[in-house]
């Protein structure tokens, strides 16, 4: 799963990692607030979900501490990071800036 991950978040076109787990209720906010991103950036940002208990590497790699976190790559390298809920409105402004 590293590799697949590493060789998704190198990819140019952005790419929006929802680190979260399945006990974790703030976690369950992010789908629907997700999901209105992706409407708007469909073409333009690939979005994942990464669950922390499954793959703790990744998220010690990425830097996460907390979740839930959604983490921004492009061409592998962080270009933003929101821990906790995050909303819409952040997200976008943080993709707005990589476009």
């Amino acid at each position: 799963m590293i590799k697949r991950f590493n060789r998704i978040v190198n990819s140019s076109r952005p790419v929006l990692v929802d680190f979260y787990a399945d006990w974790c209720v703030p976690c369950r906010l992010m789908p629907p607030i997700l999901k209105e991103v992706k409407e708007e950036f469909r073409k333009h940002v690939r979005i994942i979900k990464v669950n922390v208990d499954h793959y703790p590497d990744i998220a010690t790699n990425c830097k996460v501490q907390n979740i839930p976190a959604i983490v921004l790559f492009q061409d592998g390298k962080i270009h933003w990071s929101g821990k906790g809920v995050q909303q819409v409105s952040d997200i976008t402004i943080a993709l707005r800036d990589i476009l």
